[in-house]
């Protein structure tokens, strides 16, 4: 973090892996991704207001609703942690998705199954810290969270 905060060029790098893409020939398999790259220099984030909103919109954006849940940032936490922002110079993105590309080739005579093993995340039901009195219930952004997965599956 000490040396992204000095704002040397800098990449990041994210891919979400979406399935195995198995082909009749070894060298035809893939995988089906969204990737992006992004080139550019982070800068530290020094100013006590937009720290904590930084915190606040990470927070919410992994779990919507939290921030207001919790506890925020005591001046002890704050200082020990590093907050950067990347300003971009270019990025590129890449998708790959579908099946293999050799039904049309000699090779789809194979008697060798071909196709796609889809790679799926799911949420499981909250398990509670040991050390939670049982008096505490489920927050409302985990309630949310649940229905809203529950909602996609219908």
């Amino acid at each position: 973090m000490r040396l992204l905060s000095r704002g040397d060029p800098a990449c990041l790098t994210v891919t979400n892996l979406q399935g195995l893409v198995l082909a009749r020939s070894a060298f035809e398999h893939s995988a089906n991704y969204e990737s992006v790259i992004a080139f550019g220099r982070f800068r530290p984030i020094d100013d006590p207001d937009e720290r904590v909103a930084a915190l606040a919109a990470f927070t919410n954006k992994l779990l919507p609703g939290r921030w207001d849940e919790v506890r925020a940032p005591n001046a002890k936490e704050l200082k020990a942690t590093t907050i950067l922002a990347m300003e971009i110079d270019h990025a590129a993105a890449k998708v790959r998705h579908g099946p293999p590309d050799d039904d049309d080739s000699e090779d789809a005579a194979l008697n060798v199954w071909a196709g796609e093993i889809p790679i799926v995340s799911s949420l499981g039901d909250p398990v509670a810290s040991p050390g939670l009195r049982p008096e505490v219930p489920i927050a409302a952004s985990i309630r949310n969270l649940q229905r809203s997965v529950a909602g996609t599956r219908e």
